[in-house]
């Protein structure tokens, strides 16, 4: 299968970490670059139905330059894990598809304390791009593409009530999860234009997988049900980060939303500076990450 070949370049030699890559749009984005010549990472949770997506991928493409890291995403601490296996693996990252997302039925919290559908859709993507700028400054011109979702214009913020102790609702926290990462997408543009690192987030289109089926509240599994006629195929979805991830069009572009390969706008709400602003501090100090002294360490060292 060809993927989109009149909108890509030669991905050959390029070093690919696509999260949540066993199956979904994450797999068919992995495909997609390892078509092109990509050498793929695939950070997936279960080192099984990785190797079977690997195998998978191999086969299709022909391309086995494709390595497995394994981690849940969830945690932090495994976020960190992970990012200093790539580190030791790799001597530079060109693309980073932060993919891995879910939504999730009942509350729950991890084993540090946060909120499952925050931590992974929102804290995951911002740690693992803030552990892996050094090898993404090693590029000549480095992408970091985070899914987000439509659903982001339904997501509320507060910011006295983070983690949802006091009202939880599946659907309003993964609205939530990515209306905050679109909004710290657009701070991180600014921060690393410098080092030629462009930040984008997307939204793939409503997406025939089984993404949410086995998490999702009552509600929104009916919601999908009644939905799935209109719902796209996993390749179409995985278009538009594809086409973020590897288009000479994209080049230069960052701190932008996109949505069927357009540039669109987002949400309102992510032109909230204030907000915006005040979701960036909060995430950045419940992660303990300093920008600043990361890009002034990586300036240095180049």
């Amino acid at each position: 299968m060809v993927y989109m070949m009149e909108y890509s370049e030669d991905m050959t030699g390029k070093v690919c970490i696509v999260t949540g890559s066993n199956s979904g749009i994450g797999k068919e984005t992995a495909i997609a670059l390892a078509e092109m010549g990509g050498r793929l990472a695939l950070v997936v949770r279960s080192r099984e139905k990785g190797e079977t997506a690997k195998n998978e991928m191999v086969e299709q493409t022909g391309n086995s330059n494709i390595d497995i890291f394994v981690a849940d995403l969830s945690e932090m601490e495994q976020v960190q894990s992970v990012a200093k296996q790539i580190k030791d693996t790799y001597e530079k990252v060109d693309v980073l598809v932060n993919n891995a997302g879910a939504i999730i039925g009942d509350r729950q919290e991890t084993s540090e304390g946060y909120e499952m559908t925050i931590a992974l859709n929102h804290f995951a993507p911002l740690l693992l791009t803030y552990e892996l700028i050094p090898l993404l400054a090693k590029s000549e011109s480095a992408r970091v593409v985070n899914v987000s979702s439509a659903a982001h214009s339904f997501g509320d913020v507060d910011l006295d009530d983070p983690f949802y102790r006091n009202s939880y609702g599946s659907m309003k926290a993964y609205g939530t999860s990515k209306l905050m990462m679109i909004m710290a997408t657009k701070e991180l543009a600014t921060k690393l234009e410098k080092l030629d690192i462009s930040v984008n987030a997307v939204h793939p289109g409503f997406v025939r997988t089984n993404f949410g089926r086995s998490n999702a509240g009552l509600g929104s599994k009916i919601f999908l049900k009644l939905t799935s006629p209109f719902q796209r195929s996993p390749e179409h979805g995985a278009e538009t980060q594809i086409y973020v991830a590897s288009s000479p069009e994209v080049n230069g572009v960052t701190g932008k939303y996109f949505a069927d390969m357009k540039e669109k706008k987002p949400s309102k709400k992510v032109g909230n500076e204030e907000l915006r602003k005040a979701v960036w501090k909060f995430s950045n100090n419940i992660l303990g990450l300093d920008w600043d002294n990361q890009i002034q360490s990586v300036s240095v060292s180049a």
